[in-house]
């Protein structure tokens, strides 16, 4: 059974999300804000965060920034900013999804078990991507470029599997957020430009000049086929 951690300043918000995930076979945990939640993710470790963005003491951009020093369980913010900036902001700090207020409820569970069985599922033990010194384990999620162990969040390292899957082949931003998020994405293409600025960040030695995943000017990106990486 997967663990939720529901962070909310609001009681009722609490017990309505608590009471539908649990009637759909989670167990949850709740917090009334980021210093809270910051507390009960280290006693409970929950597989999946629903974060309030706007809470007294800590909101959810400064819990963010704590919490991805410590961990990369997938996170989706619960917003009530339409603006697309707050939802950057999210996103850079390392957030998997977002959900604009107000929800459906079935929409929130359905996105709730898409990102878990994206980060969760089983798969090959065998199932290796490499590409120059760039080696992607999808069974233990792991990533290295040389000697370098690279930390990324669920969908940094989800988009990575996308690009890394099929070395020169471009992908265009629809692309990208079609096979990241299925069909439940918000047509917000800026969220791939977002992803890819933090995984250069991490990856390439130089990310204003990367060697890995190189932008097609008025198409998308690509991740560089191995004969053509620069050492």
């Amino acid at each position: 059974m997967k663990t939720i951690l529901i962070v909310d300043d609001k009681t009722s918000v609490q017990r309505l999300l608590a009471d539908y995930l649990t009637e759909n076979g989670f167990r949850t945990v709740v917090a009334n804000n980021g210093r809270e939640a910051l507390y009960v993710a280290r006693h409970e470790n929950p597989d999946l965060v629903l974060l309030d963005i706007m809470m007294p003491e800590m909101d959810g951009f400064e819990f963010m920034r704590h919490f991805r020093k410590e961990r990369n369980t997938p996170v989706i913010m619960l917003t009530a900013k339409v603006e697309e900036t707050d939802k950057v902001v999210g996103l850079e700090l390392g957030a998997d999804d977002y959900v604009t207020k107000p929800f459906g409820m079935a929409e929130l569970v359905a996105r709730v078990r898409a990102v878990l069985r994206r980060v969760y599922e089983e798969v090959p033990s065998a199932d290796v991507l490499r590409t120059g010194d760039v080696v992607l384990d999808k069974k233990t999620r792991m990533v290295t470029v040389g000697t370098r162990k690279i930390e990324l969040t669920p969908s940094e390292f989800d988009m990575l599997i996308i690009l890394m899957a099929a070395p020169g082949q471009v992908f265009t931003r629809t692309n990208l957020l079609e096979r990241l998020k299925g069909d439940l994405f918000e047509n917000v293409e800026r969220t791939v430009d977002v992803h890819i600025r933090n995984l250069r960040a991490k990856l390439e030695p130089d990310p204003a000049n990367p060697q890995y995943i190189l932008t097609v000017f008025g198409v998308g990106y690509r991740f560089n086929d191995e004969g053509d990486v620069t050492n």
